[in-house]
C-alpha cells in the first residue's frame, strides 16, 4: 500500500550513510563528466571559429542568458529556496514542501514569461548598451549577436526552471542527477559541432545551429530533472500565481542572494563589455575560463550544492558542532583541490592551452595571449572556492546581506581594476582584475566569520592548509623545472608527444603533491581509502 504523502520518508538512509567527502565526489564527477565534455566542445568550436567574430558574438550572446541564470536561478534559489523548502519539511513533511514549490513555480513562471518577451523585443537595445556595446561598429557581428541572443533566450527559462527542480533533488539529499544535467548541454553542442562539420558550414551559420543547440539542452535537462523528482514520488502541479507570505519571504531573500550568486558572471559579464573593443578578446576570456572553470566547477559547485541542505539542516537541527564539522572538511577539501590546480594552470598555462585548443583556426599567436589570461585567472581560483565555502555559512542563517556586500565590493573592485589595466595590459588586465576581485570579496566574508564568531577554523585545519600550501609550492617548482628544461616536448612536437608529455608532467607533479600531502598529514588517508572503496548502495 502507497504511504500517505506526509508519511513517505524524504531524506534516505543510504545517503545519510555517505560521508561529506563521498557527496562531494557524487556533484563533483557528474560536474566533471560535463567538463571535460565542455573540453571537448569548445576545442572544437576553437578549431572551427577560432577567436573570429562568430566566436565573439556567440560567446557575448550566451553571456547574457547564462549571467540571468546565475543571478535570478541558480544564485538566488540555491540560496534561499533550499532553507526555505528544507524548513517546510521539517515543519509540514512532504504535503507542505509540495505546496510551497507550486506556489514558487507559478510565480516563477510568469517572470519568466514577462522577462522572456521584453528580453525578445528589445534585444537590439540590449547588445548596443550591455552584451557588447563596441560591436556597433561591426553590422555584421552586432546583428548575428542580436540573433543569436534571441535564438538562446529560451535557455532562460529552462535553466531556471532547472535551478528550481536541482534545488528540491538536492534537499531530497538526491545530488548527482542534478549535477549531471548540464552535461545534456555538452552533449548536444559536440553532436551539433560535429554535424556542422560533416554538412561544412560557413562560420555564420555554425553559430546558428549552437545557438538552437543551446535552447534545445535547455528543455532536455529540464525534462531530466522532472523525470528525477517523478522517480522521488514529488510531483508538482500548477496553480495560479500570488504573493503568499511564503513566496515574499523567498522573494525577499532571493534578491540579494540573486545578485550575490551571480559574482563569476557579474565580473565576467564587466569584462566582456570592456574586451569588446578588442577583435577576439571576449572568444579569448572564454577559452581560458573554460580551464579555469575546470577545478572551480568541479569543486566549487560540488560544495556549494553539498554544504548548504547539509548545514541548513545541522542549524534547523541545533547542532552547532556538526555545523562546525561541515564548514571545516569543506575548506580543507576545497583546499586541498583548488590551491594546486592553481599552481598548475599559473605554470603551465601555454602547454595546456596549446594541447587542448591550438588547431585550425586557433593559432600558436592566440594562445600565447590565452594562456597569459589563464596564468591571470588562476590567481583568483582559491578565492572563488573559499567564496563557495564561506557564503552557505551565511545563506543556511538566512542572511543574504552580508554576501551582497561581499559581492558589491567585489564588481566595484573589478571595474575599477579593468578600467585601470585593459589599457595598459589588454585582455590579461581583465583576468587580474576579476582574480582581484574575487580575494577582496573572499577576504571580507571570512572576516565576517571570523567577527560574528560563525566559523573559527579548527587547529588541525589551518595546519593541513598550510601544508596543502607547502605542497603545492613543492609541485610547482617540478612544474616550473620541467617547462624550461622540455620546451620542445610540450610545445612544439607532434600532437601525440604533447599529450604524453604534457600528461605525464601533471602526474607527476600530482605524485610529487599527493605523496608530500599524505605523509604530512595533510590529507587524511583513511577519508579518501574509503572514497575509493565504496560502492554505490541500493
Amino acid at each position: 500500500m502507497a504511504q500517505p504523502a506526509e508519511a513517505r520518508p524524504l531524506h534516505h538512509k543510504a545517503d545519510n550513510g555517505m560521508s561529506l567527502i563521498g557527496k562531494f565526489a557524487s556533484v563533483g564527477g557528474a560536474t566533471m563528466a560535463s567538463r571535460v565534455l565542455g573540453f571537448v566542445r569548445e576545442a572544437m568550436i576553437a578549431a572551427f571559429l577560432g577567436a573570429g567574430p562568430v566566436a565573439d558574438a556567440f560567446y557575448a550572446a550566451f553571456r547574457f542568458p547564462n549571467l540571468f541564470r546565475r543571478l535570478f536561478a541558480e544564485g538566488a534559489f540555491n540560496a534561499a529556496f533550499v532553507p526555505l523548502f528544507a524548513k517546510e519539511i521539517e515543519g509540514g513533511g512532504q504535503i507542505a514542501a509540495q505546496k510551497f514549490a507550486q506556489q514558487v513555480l507559478a510565480v516563477l513562471l510568469l517572470a519568466l514569461f514577462v522577462i522572456s518577451a521584453l528580453a525578445m523585443i528589445f534585444m537590439p537595445f540590449l547588445v548596443g548598451t550591455v552584451i557588447a556595446p563596441k560591436f556597433a561598429s561591426d553590422p555584421e557581428k552586432f546583428d548575428l549577436t542580436v540573433l543569436l541572443a534571441r535564438i538562446m533566450f529560451p535557455y532562460l527559462a529552462a535553466m531556471s526552471l532547472v535551478a528550481m527542480l536541482a534545488g528540491i533533488l538536492n534537499s531530497l539529499r538526491r545530488y548527482f542527477l542534478a549535477a549531471l544535467a548540464p552535461v545534456l548541454l555538452n552533449v548536444v553542442l559536440v553532436a551539433s559541432l560535429v554535424a556542422c562539420g560533416y554538412l561544412d558550414l560557413a562560420a555564420p551559420d555554425i553559430g546558428k545551429v549552437m545557438g538552437w543547440s543551446v535552447t534545445l539542452s535547455g528543455l532536455l535537462q529540464l525534462g531530466l530533472l522532472v523525470w528525477a523528482l517523478r522517480r522521488e514520488e514529488f510531483s508538482l502541479g500548477f496553480v495560479r500565481p500570488r504573493l503568499t507570505p511564503a513566496v515574499k519571504r523567498l522573494l525577499w531573500l532571493a534578491l540579494p542572494a540573486a545578485i550575490t550568486g551571480g559574482i563569476t558572471q557579474i565580473n565576467l559579464l564587466v569584462g566582456q563589455i570592456i574586451a569588446s573593443a578588442q577583435d577576439g578578446a571576449i572568444a579569448i576570456i572564454n577559452y581560458a575560463d573554460r580551464l579555469n572553470q575546470l577545478p572551480l566547477g568541479v569543486i566549487g559547485i560540488a560544495i556549494g550544492v553539498v554544504l548548504l541542505p547539509e548545514l541548513s539542516r545541522a542549524l534547523r537541527a541545533g547542532d552547532m558542532k556538526d555545523a562546525q564539522h561541515l564548514q571545516n572538511r569543506s575548506l580543507e577539501f576545497g583546499m586541498a583541490i583548488t590551491v594546486p590546480a592553481a599552481f598548475g594552470l599559473a605554470l603551465l598555462p601555454e602547454p595546456i592551452i596549446a594541447l587542448v585548443f591550438e588547431r585550425g583556426a586557433f593559432t600558436r599567436e592566440t594562445t600565447l595571449v590565452t594562456s597569459q589570461v589563464l596564468a591571470a585567472f588562476s590567481i583568483g581560483l582559491p578565492a572563488f572556492v573559499l567564496m563557495k565555502i564561506f557564503t552557505p555559512v551565511f545563506y543556511a542563517r538566512e542572511d543574504m546581506r552580508t554576501p551582497l556586500w561581499a559581492s558589491a565590493l567585489s564588481v566595484v573592485i573589478n571595474i575599477a581594476g579593468s578600467l585601470l589595466l585593459f589599457p595598459r595590459m589588454g585582455v590579461m588586465g581583465l583576468a587580474i582584475a576579476t582574480s582581484l576581485a574575487g580575494w577582496f570579496s573572499a577576504l571580507y566574508l571570512g572576516q565576517q566569520l571570523l567577527s560574528r564568531d560563525l566559523f573559527r577554523p579548527a587547529a588541525i585545519t589551518i595546519r593541513r592548509i598550510l601544508l596543502i600550501v607547502a605542497g603545492s609550492a613543492l609541485m610547482g617548482a617540478l612544474l616550473w623545472w620541467v617547462e624550461a628544461t622540455f620546451p620542445q616536448l610540450l610545445l612544439d612536437a607532434s600532437l601525440l608527444v604533447r599529450l604524453v608529455s604534457v600528461l605525464l608532467t601533471v602526474a607527476a607533479g600530482a605524485a610529487v603533491y599527493f605523496s608530500f600531502a599524505f605523509a604530512t598529514g595533510a590529507l587524511d588517508r583513511r577519508e579518501f581509502a574509503r572514497l575509493l572503496k565504496r560502492r554505490k548502495k541500493p
